[in-house]
């Protein structure tokens, strides 16, 4: 069976940008007669708004969302990410470091899509003594490659591009992309649809999974949403929340945007009228391929 699913980040209520992300894996898990999961990626607390999640479960139920099963909130999950964790230190694939960021950036002359590549001082000398140590996984030569079903062929070589990535943190917050795997594994993900801010993220899930056993998902990466200036929506660039009470005007703008050409008829009905539109006419060929696009 097909499993979709979505996880917003606690840290403000839904905007536009993850409305879409939000329309695009719903409607592609119907499409496919599949299940939609809400999964909270609440790791990071400091970042985290008080009430901010609930505040979005209310937004997706006044949309209309519906999805099966709890709402997994990762920030109880600590334990299974531990365990993970240390079935890659027996493995020895992993080590810890001891290395601040401006020592890094001091160190390494090599840059990658993330900025400069850690140069594996951690593996190579000796650690710091009395400082708490982060956790690295080594990449080796690891080439990762992948079909995006928007965005297409995508090929990564993580030794160079992005270095060995921290899967625990210094101050002991496990990173997303040991959690996301790990969840996703658990939750039996098969699909995931979500915006192309994280495209470059999928390699390093990717190697994860294959070095834990995992089967890898189908992606399918959409434009982000940009406001007029060129920016993403975020909390950061202070991104509207969406409005409750103008739904069907606001799920007919996040469906063309996503190329499905919604016809300007269905934009003021009844929210039920708008899902049935968009439920029968889906086609993921539609959505544009592009990494980033511009609200109107």
């Amino acid at each position: 069976m097909y499993i979709g699913r979505f996880a917003p980040s606690p840290t403000g209520p839904l905007h536009f940008g993850s409305l879409v992300a939000a329309v695009a894996s719903f409607c592609e898990a119907k499409a496919h007669r599949g299940h939609w999961l809400v999964r909270m990626e609440d790791l990071d607390k400091p970042r985290e708004i008080k009430g901010a999640a609930d505040t979005i479960l209310h937004q997706l139920e006044a949309f209309g969302f519906e999805w099966q099963g709890k709402v997994i909130y990762q920030s109880l999950r600590h334990d299974a990410y531990a365990e993970v964790l240390q079935q890659l230190k027996n493995k020895k694939l992993v080590y810890p470091c001891t290395c601040t960021r401006k020592e890094i950036a001091d160190n390494s002359h090599q840059l990658g899509v993330d900025g400069v590549i850690y140069p594996q001082t951690c593996l190579k000398h000796p650690l710091k003594p009395h400082v708490t140590a982060a956790w690295r996984i080594k990449t080796n030569q690891a080439e990762i490659s992948f079909n995006d079903a928007i965005q297409g062929n995508i090929r990564q070589m993580l030794s160079q591009q992005i270095g060995d990535f921290i899967l625990k943190r210094a101050d002991g917050l496990f990173a997303y992309q040991l959690a996301v795997v790990v969840d996703d594994a658990a939750q039996g993900i098969t699909h995931i649809v979500r915006g192309a801010d994280l495209l470059d993220s999928t390699p390093r899930q990717i190697y994860l999974q294959q070095m834990l056993s995992y089967n890898t998902q189908q992606y399918a990466h959409i434009p982000v949403a940009n406001d007029v200036a060129g920016q993403k929506l975020s909390k950061q660039t202070l991104a509207e929340p969406i409005d409750t009470n103008d739904a069907s005007v606001t799920l007919w703008k996040a469906l063309h945007f996503l190329g499905q050409q919604p016809p300007d008829e269905i934009k003021n009905v009844i929210l039920a009228e708008v899902w049935h539109w968009a439920l029968t006419h889906w086609n993921l060929a539609y959505i544009p391929k592009l990494r980033a696009r511009a609200t109107e």
